[in-house]
C-alpha cells in the first residue's frame, strides 16, 4: 500500500525559468483543494539541507502567476551531491512531517530527486522547468515559450538597426546542448541562417550562404546562433572569420544572455504550469513516484524520471527543412 500523503514539499532548482511561479502556485492550490498541507522549500536542495521551509496556503501564492523567476529562489548545492548532505535533508523533511516532494527544474534537479528517492524511498514528482526545452518526455518545458517570444521580440528590434545600416548581425541565444530556441525563434524572426549544435553547418557553407544572400540583393542579414553551436569556438571568433573572408560585410554581435530567462511568462507557460502542478500533486496522492509530468500531443503525461534524465530530445527535422526554404 502506498503511504498516505498529508504534507507535500515543493522546491525550484537549477536555472530559473518563466512559469516556475505559476507551477508553485498550482502545486500549493492543488494541495489546498485536496485538504493537504504544502511546504515551500527555499533555495532548492540547499534549503532542504538547511531546513529553510515555510508553510504555504492559497493566499500565499496570490499575484505570482504573472511573475518571472521563482519566489522560492534557486541555488546549486554541492553538499546535496554527498550522502551526508542528503541525509541532513531527509532528517529535516522528516522533522517537518513532509511526506513527498515536487521538484521543479531540469535534468540536474531530477537526478537529485531520483537519487534521494532511491536512498530514502521518498516520493518524488518532477515538473520540467528550463527555457532550453531539452528534457525528454515533454514537448514543452516551462519557460520555453516565453523565451521564444522574448528572443523574437529582440531580433525584430535588431533587424531595424541591421536594415538601417546594411549590417550583418550574429545573435547568440541560449542552448548549450540543444538548438530548439535558435531554430524556432530563427524561423519566427525570419533569420537568414540558423546555427545549432545538432547540425554542423560548416564555415564554408555559412560563407556560401552569406554570399548568396548578398548576391540576391539582401542588404542586411540576421544569423541566429545557439551558444552550443560547434561551427566556431565562440560567436566573436566567428565574426572575425566572416569579416576576414567577406570584407564587404559589416558584422555586429548581440549575445542575448540571461534576458531570455526573465520576464512575465506567456499565457501558454502559465496554463502549462497550472496543468503540470495539478497532475504532479494528484499523481503523488495516487501513490505514484519517480515520474516527471510533461506535455505530449497536448495531453499531460507521466515519464519515469530516469527516462527524462537519460532520454535525448530530437530536433524537428521538418523545421530544419522549413528553415532552409525560408532562407532562400
Amino acid at each position: 500500500m502506498p503511504k498516505t500523503i498529508k504534507k507535500v514539499g515543493v522546491l525550484t532548482s537549477g536555472g530559473d525559468s518563466p512559469g516556475m511561479n505559476a507551477a508553485i502556485r498550482s502545486v500549493v492550490r492543488t494541495c489546498a483543494y485536496h485538504n493537504i498541507e504544502c511546504i515551500g522549500i527555499y533555495r532548492g536542495y540547499q534549503g532542504m539541507i538547511e531546513g529553510d521551509f515555510k508553510e504555504m496556503g492559497p493566499r500565499s501564492v496570490n499575484n505570482i502567476v504573472n511573475k518571472g523567476g521563482t519566489i522560492l529562489k534557486s541555488a546549486r548545492s554541492l553538499e546535496f551531491k554527498t550522502s551526508e548532505g542528503r541525509k541532513k535533508a531527509h532528517e529535516h523533511l522528516t522533522k517537518a512531517g513532509i511526506d513527498a516532494l515536487v521538484v521543479i527544474g531540469g535534468d540536474g534537479t531530477f537526478t537529485g530527486g531520483l537519487l534521494f528517492n532511491t536512498e530514502f524511498n521518498f516520493p518524488v514528482m518532477g515538473i520540467p522547468g528550463t527555457i532550453d526545452n531539452d528534457i525528454f518526455g515533454t514537448s514543452h518545458t516551462l519557460g520555453y515559450d516565453t523565451a521564444l517570444n522574448t528572443v523574437v521580440d529582440v531580433i525584430d528590434k535588431i533587424r531595424d538597426t541591421a536594415s538601417s545600416h546594411n549590417r550583418l548581425f550574429f545573435v547568440e541565444v541560449m542552448g548549450r546542448d540543444a538548438g530548439h530556441i535558435a531554430l524556432n525563434a530563427g524561423i519566427g524572426a525570419g533569420a537568414e541562417e540558423i546555427l545549432i549544435p545538432e547540425e554542423d553547418l560548416g564555415l564554408d557553407r555559412l560563407l556560401e550562404s552569406l554570399q548568396k544572400s548578398k548576391a540576391s540583393g539582401k542588404s542586411s542579414s540576421i544569423v541566429v546562433i545557439a551558444e552550443g553551436d560547434k561551427i566556431g569556438k565562440n560567436v566573436f571568433e566567428l565574426k572575425d572569420y566572416v569579416e576576414a573572408n567577406l570584407p564587404e560585410y559589416d558584422v555586429r554581435v548581440s549575445v542575448l544572455g540571461h534576458m531570455q530567462r526573465g520576464g512575465s511568462p506567456s499565457c501558454f507557460d502559465r496554463v502549462l504550469a497550472s496543468r503540470l502542478g495539478v497532475k504532479a500533486v494528484e499523481s503523488l496522492l495516487e501513490g505514484k513516484s519517480n515520474y516527471m509530468v510533461g506535455l505530449q500531443n497536448d495531453k499531460v503525461t507521466l515519464t519515469p524520471l530516469e527516462q527524462a534524465i537519460k532520454g535525448k530530445t530530437e530536433i524537428d527535422r521538418e523545421l530544419l527543412r522549413v528553415s532552409d526554404i525560408m532562407s532562400t
